[in-house]
């Protein structure tokens, strides 16, 4: 067997706003996959790195793609559990190429074209006019699950956009999810999370930064808004480490981004964990291409979930691929007997080997 992978740049439409700064593009790897003997038949998969989150994004990070290609030549396996992007990658190219090379990861009926999987309506960060205008679209769009992402403009201008839009939709009609991405502190952190509970708000994620167990902790008993974690989860690969904070900081959800938490299997690893003490959970894309998100997509649609899951739909990039993905109101399909790739798209890519 042999491995190759190609770094690629994803060009955002517009400047996406965030917490950590405004993303006008976004690092990602392909990896390739392929038996000697028969180098037209290849399994494609995507690191969806995530520069400013991932903990191995960095200098190592191409030297850890070597070693691992290397490894792959001779037969040897490579512990990536420091790595989980690239373990994401590799598991969806492994999968790929063990069905043929034709872009399916996982059969179901989604697969197929007969399942949907809802999804929530994501609002990116902007001045309070952009995003009630990218509330207004969502909504008439058909979401009934809307994310709004915080902590980028001053607070009571989002307070006043929670109030618009519940003067209009009760919690019923539209379920509200807020993510602070740690943009709280010890100082202001109980009178937001009062404030945000009087508009009926499903959940918080991450309304603090990662590492304060005890106070996250604390938030969880007196919060009347439930707190669901994220980048709480990032750099916690074993079973001991994610029991640990579990058990330590009891989280109403936790938000899970396969490109951060090991893979499929990592992921898997945190559900079975958190449904073992009651706990709930969600799938999040983390800005991967149409290549990642549509393998994304496949796993999730053999969970047994019908929560609304955070998955994008590849519309955010100039330079993205084609995609097999379509969204109908608020649920998200595969195009059934669509022959997602020509595999001349992935020969134009700068490939390793």
């Amino acid at each position: 067997m042999r491995l190759a992978f190609a770094p690629y740049k994803l060009q955002f439409k517009e400047p996406a706003g965030t917490s950590r700064g405004i993303l006008h593009s976004k690092s990602t790897y392909f990896l390739k996959i392929w038996d000697e003997r028969d180098p037209s038949v290849f399994g494609i998969g995507e690191a969806a790195v995530f520069p400013g989150l991932s903990r191995e994004a960095g200098p190592g990070y191409e030297y850890k793609l070597v070693e691992t290609l290397a490894n792959i030549a001779i037969g040897r396996g490579t512990d990536l559990i420091q790595f989980p992007s690239i373990q994401f990658g590799l598991e969806q190219a492994i999968r790929d190429f063990s069905a043929g090379g034709k872009r399916v990861y996982f059969l179901s009926p989604f697969i197929q074209g007969e399942k949907g999987i809802t999804i929530n309506g994501l609002v990116w960060m902007g001045d309070i006019d952009r995003m009630m205008q990218r509330l207004e679209q969502k909504i008439t769009d058909g979401f009934k699950c809307i994310k709004l992402k915080i902590g980028a403009i001053s607070f009571a201008d989002e307070l006043k956009m929670l109030a618009a839009i519940r003067s209009r939709y009760s919690a019923s009609e539209l379920e509200i999810r807020v993510d602070a991405n740690g943009a709280f502190t010890m100082d202001n952190v109980l009178p937001a999370l009062h404030a945000l509970s009087t508009y009926g708000v499903h959940s918080v994620e991450q309304p603090i930064a990662a590492g304060q167990w005890e106070l996250t902790h604390f938030l969880t008993e007196v919060s009347k808004v439930p707190i669901a974690l994220d980048e709480e989860l990032i750099g916690l690969n074993t079973i001991e480490q994610k029991e640990e904070m579990l058990e330590h900081v009891k989280p109403s959800y936790i938000v899970l981004k396969p490109a951060l938490c090991g893979g499929f299997s990592g992921a898997q690893e945190w559900i079975d964990l958190a449904e073992a003490r009651g706990i709930g959970w969600w799938v999040t894309s983390a800005l991967e291409s149409n290549i990642g998100l549509s393998a994304l997509a496949q796993w999730v649609a053999t969970l047994d979930t019908s929560m609304p899951q955070g998955l994008g739909t590849g519309q955010l990039f100039t330079n993205n691929f084609p995609s097999p993905l379509r969204l109908e109101s608020d649920r998200l399909y595969h195009i059934s007997g669509m022959r997602q790739y020509d595999n001349d798209i992935f020969n134009t890519l700068d490939w390793r080997e």
